[in-house]
């Protein structure tokens, strides 16, 4: 059953961006605020450019701590080889990629526009719903 369910059953479409030329620091309290592990960074024309995630924001604190550098923008910390979704990408599919990436979450691309997000949550969620209407 979870083989018909796709990405845009279950993605987030409502989401947080974040653009590049934030200051770090108000990207992390961002993050913390909506009790994020990343977000899409999107440029001028809302093109998705990159994803900055907890772990970029780490390289600032120990700049922060060995440097007294607090100086970072969402540009330099955030990543920009980014793994994608489709919204008709299947659950289960998207299942072993979050294996094998070791990600998250994936920006859910739709013509090269940001459409939403899916996250191993979500993949998780499905799989919870389909079981109760499945029982072993």
């Amino acid at each position: 059953m979870l083989s018909s369910v796709t990405a845009r059953d279950y993605m987030t479409s409502a989401m947080i961006t974040l653009k590049p030329d934030v200051d770090i620091v108000e990207a992390a309290q961002t993050l913390l605020e909506y009790r994020l592990s990343g977000a899409p960074v999107l440029d001028d024309h809302n093109r998705l450019i990159g994803y900055l995630s907890e772990k970029d924001c780490m390289h600032t604190v120990l700049s922060a701590v060995y440097n007294q550098d607090y100086g970072d923008l969402v540009r330099d910390r955030m990543s920009t080889d980014l793994k994608t979704a489709h919204p008709t990408d299947n659950i289960t599919d998207l299942a072993e990629r979050f294996l094998k990436d070791g990600v998250r979450m994936y920006p859910v691309l739709e013509k090269d526009v940001l459409v939403g997000i899916i996250s191993r949550q979500s993949v998780l969620n499905a799989f919870c719903r389909i079981s109760k209407t499945h029982p072993q």
